[in-house]
């Protein structure tokens, strides 16, 4: 393919595309509006600015560097010689003009006709020699394009070859220039300006370094084995991937004008119509108009009900995750009307009585309506989020397992079951790109979307011919290069899962992940459990590989979440919880499997020990639940969706040999089904009452509760202060604290704790923490040789006891809930208020004791002790996170950018200046 290139130059066309066209050229349009700007004798100071005459020889000087550049660039490249020459002897032109202009200025520079001729001259002469380095640059592109007919030889080469020697040397040629191409279009890469043919240019590259290795394997499988039709359709895909790629270089590097939009741009489908319905759905009453709103508001609602009725029809898409979608459409459909009646209200037909009244502002009940119309999308979206979770937690576990039952089939030369494992290995691939753009469409992330689209492409372009090598391997299983060729596209589909895997990863939160998987290992042990029971050895192996495969997919999340992070007290934690799981507690479950399937399989079944497993499984959920905890430890509680990560549906058993083992399992009150039963009245548990209680009485215990925070900040300042690995004084504290936050966010209806029964077993915690806490402390006091210090810790910690006891009694909260007149009326301030004091009382006793701990354990010089119970020492600055996780929901609010130089066009830069 021999011939001179044409390169597609137009001199009128004065587009700036690349970065070094643009450094080189900003020193000159400093220089140059900097002389215009002149207008006479400077008034700053000294130093700070520059005589016209200085200025002038400046650009005069700059110019004659240019000239010079552009003749030696001229004589290195015949083939764009006489274009180049035109270029400089323009720029030759321009300059004199513009040094002649530029000197009369100098001598004059209050005539405004001298100012009008010089910034025409200065015009003329940054076209000049931005027309120059614009060509300059061609050459670069000339080179390029140089390299890369080379490249669409060597290949063309590749193709025709004949003979497993001719193959080889054309692909020793297509080496070499292909590794000049890559390099050279890296360069490219890294000027151009524009981030979508940077981004083009880079995915060019990519396929180029990806395909090589492929291309000659399918090329040599093709040359051996001619006749099989497999062979040809592996060989013609990677070349078409070469030659795509190649093709997309030249494109770019000739390209012209803006870039147009990817194809895979774009937030996702069903978030951002969610967005724009929450925009809409908050307007001024005065601008709602029933004939026009209400229509094209439920038009946009049933689009996106459309939207969420296709996840939940989804195949992989959990019945009862079905059921609650459903459920919250439903609901956000009954939200939507009950909002528009209350716009109706606020400016329909009344409007005049509203003006005749006076009623200027909303009223309160279309406030509450706006409030629950944002709450129950709100809903919708967790679930649709869920949802999408769900399908990943499934769909993203043990992907190799088609693709390895595929191969040995192959390598058994069996080419009936290769067939029938290939209608497998394509169901689970086309599941991959069905789960991957159901990601997509509940995500924000548009660069994190884009990435999912490509992959989820490029996944379902390589199944067919993950398929072929296969044939290819059944038909020749003896054949060296069949075996090859089947290794590097095993390779390439493993490689792009792991990418698909990563990439879906991004735009789904690490929040929701972890409260699904933990929901998932739970429904998982449940099976375990019944199957041991039943003696069901088959179905127990195939759920335990399914448990041990998502703890695994939890490590790996975790662990590359943390990357974002720099080291320090928090990743050390999560990290140890990662590496509990992973090196303790997953060995001695898959061994408890391994035993128990062993003895199922006997004929007769042997006993097994069920305690032991169970005791296995609990460990397993618990460690799960361990990392999740780990992970949201430096959450906002005002960030963490409070709703979702404590489900109820998900953590009540719904059979009687299902809670005894989630009872086993969980090790924790909160799963106590009897009590939560217990605790509802007329449908509701008791956190659920207390939101509804009146504004008064939330008033009130607002009231508290911030009182109640003055004495938290305390303990923290406090406690903060110290490094808690070798002091349980310190440990026990924090404990108590937390759980003491976990109760008193139960008054206002929120927090873990649902139930009455649940905080009665916290307060049980407490003073099991505060048991604990009085056992370190009184040892502390009787070492003490101080009587004052001693007798002070010791009253603290009777305090402790007193305000523990109390707080047990407190914790009995219950709202009161009363039928009067057909309408409930609740009531719980009383109770309430009671356990907040009760809370704060104890939180100021632990302060008190903390500081008294310390004093007894420090000041006094003891005798006849070799080290003290508890080390006090100072905790170092944490360090911040690299990346700050953000809220999705606040990503349309926030700057993204910050602001940047303005980029520089040599034309326009005079622009500002008059032309006379």
């Amino acid at each position: 393919m021999s011939g001179s290139i044409g390169l597609k130059w137009d001199p009128k066309n004065l587009e700036i595309r690349t970065k070094s066209v643009e450094k080189t050229l900003e020193p000159l349009v400093t220089q140059v509006t900097t002389l215009v700007n002149q207008s006479g004798p400077s008034k700053k100071k000294k130093g700070r600015s520059k005589k016209a005459h200085v200025l002038s020889a400046a650009v005069h000087k700059a110019t004659d560097n240019f000239i010079v550049k552009g003749e030696e660039i001229a004589e290195e490249n015949p083939e764009i010689r006489n274009e180049m020459l035109a270029a400089v002897d323009e720029v030759k032109k321009t300059g004199e003009e513009m040094h002649v202009a530029s000197q009369d200025f100098a001598e004059d520079p209050c005539a405004l006709t001298k100012r009008g001729a010089m910034v025409r001259a200065a015009r003329a002469l940054l076209s000049a020699v931005t027309r120059l380095l614009i060509l300059a640059d061609m050459v670069d592109v000339h080179l390029l394009l140089k390299t890369l007919r080379l490249v669409e030889d060597d290949l063309e080469r590749i193709r025709n070859a004949a003979s497993q020697q001719e193959l080889l040397q054309s692909f020793r040629d297509y080496g070499r220039s292909a590794v000049e191409l890559m390099d050279q279009t890296g360069r490219r890469q890294a000027d151009l300006k524009d981030p979508r043919r940077r981004d083009d240019l880079a995915a060019a590259r990519a396929t180029l370094k990806k395909n090589s290795m492929m291309l000659l394997t399918t090329s040599k499988a093709f040359v051996r084995h001619p006749e099989l039709a497999a062979a040809k359709s592996n060989r013609d895909f990677v070349y078409k991937e070469v030659c795509d790629a190649v093709t997309t270089i030249s494109g770019i590097a000739q390209a012209t004008g803006p870039s147009d939009a990817h194809p895979f741009e774009g937030a996702g489908e069903l978030a951002a119509a969610l967005d724009e319905f929450d925009q809409k759905v908050i307007m001024d009453p005065l601008q709602y108009d029933e004939r026009r709103t209400r229509p094209s508001l439920e038009e946009r609602l049933e689009s996106i009900i459309s939207g969420a009725a296709l996840m939940a029809d989804s195949s992989c898409t959990r019945e009862e995750r079905q059921e609650k979608i459903v459920r919250e459409c439903n609901a956000v459909r009954q939200a939507l009307q009950d909002l528009l009646s209350e716009y109706m209200n606020n400016c329909g037909p009344s409007k005049p009585r509203m003006k005749e009244a006076g009623r200027k502002e909303p009223s309160e009940s279309l406030d509450q309506a706006i409030e629950h119309m944002c709450k129950k999308t709100r809903d919708l979206r967790r679930q649709l989020r869920k949802a999408v979770v769900d399908h990943v937690s499934d769909s993203f576990l043990e992907t190799n397992v088609p693709l390895l039952v595929l191969i040995e089939a192959a390598k058994a030369g069996n080419q009936a079951e290769v067939e029938e494992y290939a209608q497998v290995f394509t169901e689970h691939a086309n599941k991959l790109v069905e789960v991957a753009n159901l990601a997509c469409s509940m995500s924000n992330n548009e660069e994190g979307v884009k990435f999912v689209r490509m992959a989820a492409s490029q996944i379902e372009n390589l199944c067919p011919q993950v398929i072929n090598a296969a044939r290819i391997l059944a038909a020749r299983p003896r054949s060296k290069v069949a075996q090859e060729n089947m290794d590097v596209f095993k390779e390439a589909w493993e490689r792009q899962v792991r990418i698909l895997t990563e990439a879906v990863d991004d735009i789904t939160t690490i929040d929701d992940f972890l409260a699904v998987s933990e929901s998932h290992i739970l429904e998982d042990v449940n099976k375990c459990v019944m199957a041991l029971q039943e003696g069901d050895a088959d179905t127990l192996d195939r759920t335990a590989g399914a448990i041990r495969g998502r703890s695994a997919r939890v490590c790996n999340v975790v662990i590359s979440e943390m990357d974002n992070y720099e080291p320090g007290d928090y990743t050390e934690r999560v990290m140890d919880a990662v590496n509990v799981l992973k090196d303790q507690v997953m060995p001695y479950f898959a061994e408890k499997v391994e035993m128990a399937v062993d003895a199922l399989s006997q004929n007769p079944q042997l006993e097994v020990d069920e305690n032991e497993f169970i005791e296995a499984s609990r460990l397993v959920y618990d460690g799960v639940r361990d990392i999740r905890r780990a992970v949201l430890m430096i959450r906002d509680p005002q960030d963490l969706d409070i709703d979702s990560e404590y489900d109820e549906e998900e953590t009540i058993s719904q059979s009687e040999t299902q809670t005894k083992s989630i009872a086993s399992l969980a090790g924790s009150s909160y799963n106590n089904s009897t009590a939560y039963e217990e605790d509802f009245i007329q449908g509701k548990t008791t956190r659920q009452w207390m939101q509804e209680l009146p504004e008064e009485e939330k008033m009130k215990i607002q009231e508290q509760i911030d009182v109640f925070k003055v004495e938290k900040e305390k303990l923290e300042q406090e406690i903060a202060k110290w490094d808690d690995s070798s002091n349980d004084i310190i440990t026990l504290a924090k404990q108590m604290c937390m759980i003491m936050m976990e109760m008193t966010d139960f008054t206002r209806g929120r927090g873990p704790l649902k139930t009455t029964m649940h905080v009665i077993n916290a307060a049980k915690k407490i003073s099991e923490a505060g048991t604990q806490l009085d056992s370190v402390a009184s040892q502390i006091a009787d070492q003490c040789p101080d009587s004052v210090a001693n007798e002070d810790l010791k009253a603290y910690l009777q305090r402790i006891k007193l305000y523990c006891h109390q707080l047990n009694i407190t914790s009995k909260v219950k709202a009161d809930v009363q039928n009067i007149g057909g309408e409930l009326i609740v009531s719980g301030l009383d109770s309430a208020t009671s356990l907040i004091m009760a809370a704060k009382n104890l939180m100021n006793a632990v302060v008190l004791a903390v500081k008294a701990s310390y004093v007894a354990s420090t000041k006094f010089k003891r005798h006849g002790l070799k080290s003290p119970l508890v080390t006090w020492r100072m905790k170092a600055p944490e360090k911040k996170p690299l990346v700050r996780l953000e809220n999705p929901n606040e990503v349309r609010a926030k700057v993204r950018k910050g602001a940047r130089n303005k980029d520089i066009e040599p034309v326009k830069a005079l622009s500002e200046f008059d032309s006379f």
